[in-house]
């Protein structure tokens, strides 16, 4: 286990921290510093803390934001209804490991047999640091004039790439970078294609291809 786990959380670590760098530089216009930094402290989710921002931004009501923070966190009802099985704690407890109920950190740990509530720990907490550094990170250079414009291009890929880490086999693996590294090529020459770009290197890693 201890050389799997390292390895297998690093890569979305680092997807994690460079999210989380997206959300301080697009974030801190919108909330502030100190609500941006607050917002990671204390939600600790990314799509919830994209969806606040954009709602803001597009100048919606506190109701608007509620709601649409409620209909993102229901999947953790299905994270946590999955994994509750493999977890052997009291009630209290695993009311605190629900903090650390992340896709990915879930992921990890209903991989781990036996040690999913460690894993489950030790992933999370990796996970809520990578995001708050790479918070941090993008509160320092959003006065930056092009980190803006970068982060919106390359978030497109960061999806791609995340999904490549579950690929079955090699060759599916392989034609997700690909097709990554292409939409990340496209979406910063071109920043209006950056979604059409996504969606087509999606159908290429999709394509029947060899399985082994």
């Amino acid at each position: 286990m201890a050389p799997r786990w390292p390895l297998a959380a690093a890569a979305p670590a680092l997807a994690i921290a460079i999210f989380g760098v997206i959300y301080g530089s697009l974030a801190q216009p919108v909330l502030g510093l100190g609500a941006t930094l607050l917002s990671s402290l204390l939600i600790f989710s990314g799509s919830v803390q994209f969806m606040i921002a954009a709602l803001l931004l597009a100048g919606a009501g506190m109701g608007a934001v509620v709601a649409g923070a409620f209909t993102l966190n229901l999947r953790n009802l299905l994270l946590g209804a999955v994994l509750r099985p493999r977890i052997h704690a009291s009630a209290l407890r695993r009311a605190g490991l629900a903090w650390f109920l992340t896709d990915e950190a879930t992921g990890l740990a209903l991989t781990s047999g036996d040690e999913a509530e460690e894993i489950l720990v030790r992933s999370g907490l990796l996970f809520y640091l990578s995001w708050q550094v790479g918070t941090a990170l993008g509160l320092v250079g959003a006065s930056l004039e092009s980190v803006a414009d970068l982060a919106e291009a390359v978030f497109p890929v960061l999806f791609i790439g995340l999904a490549a880490l579950a690929c079955p086999t090699i060759n599916v693996a392989l034609r997700a970078l690909l097709a990554a590294s292409l939409t990340g090529y496209v979406a910063a020459v071109a920043p209006d294609m950056g979604a059409v770009a996504a969606v087509g290197a999606a159908i290429v890693v999709a394509l029947p291809g060899r399985t082994s």
